[in-house]
């Protein structure tokens, strides 16, 4: 038998207009923070930080101010970057650059993110309503239908049900399950960057105390 998408939607009743809105608000921000968070925002951390190191111990703060340029739209090389530009000054100037950049790059992870969660709760609690509405639709079929109608006002009253509750799990479970993934992703992006500030003060902290330690015999 054919399906026919326009008539199943119209047999789910009133409901099913907003659990189709939410379905495609809520596409829309998975996608994007799929997009943002797995492609522009990432970047891969250990390869990033080894390079930087290298470029730091070796006195060439510019080479590794450049690696982090090029990675500009990542949200890792931004929070290094600020560091890198505080090299050399003391380590509290370091550590509030590099909490400023953290603290600036953090809405830009996990925006959106919880509305993710919201609409598919709301898609459910949708489905729900359409559910109820179907049941007192076929409440009424049986109390005040005559003979003839009633087979076919239950009918309807089912279908408006079922299909107002599977529409509404239709487009939470997914949604939910990318949520999951996304937000993992977004915590671990801001678990890198937290560990990536931290060696960089000790990195830039260990090459000043070598370079005044080097200094101290020609002082003296």
């Amino acid at each position: 038998m054919d399906w026919d998408l326009a008539k199943w939607i119209e047999d789910g009743g009133v409901f099913m207009w907003p659990i189709i809105a939410c379905g495609v608000l809520g596409a829309t921000i998975s996608a994007e923070r799929v997009i943002f968070l797995f492609l522009r925002a990432s970047v891969h951390a250990p390869a990033l930080l080894a390079q930087v190191q290298r470029d730091v111990l070796a006195g060439n703060v510019d080479a590794a101010l450049t690696l982090c340029n090029a990675e500009s739209a990542a949200v890792l090389p931004r929070v290094l970057k600020a560091g890198l530009l505080r090299a050399g000054r003391p380590e509290n100037e370091v550590r509030d650059a590099l909490e400023e950049a953290t603290l600036e790059i953090t809405p830009l992870v996990q925006q959106r993110i919880p509305y993710m969660t919201t609409l598919a709760n709301l898609c459910t609690l949708l489905g729900l309503l359409g559910t109820i509405q179907g049941l007192i639709l076929s409440f009424h079929a049986v109390a005040e239908a005559s003979a003839e109608a009633r087979s076919t006002a239950l009918a309807s009253g089912i279908a408006v049900a079922m299909n107002a509750t599977f529409a509404g799990l239709l487009v939470a479970i997914p949604v939910l399950a990318i949520h999951a993934v996304v937000a993992a992703r977004a915590n671990r992006i801001l678990d890198e960057v937290d560990h990536a500030a931290a060696r960089l003060v000790n990195l830039l902290n260990a090459v000043k105390a070598q370079a005044e330690t080097a200094r101290a015999p020609h002082e003296g």
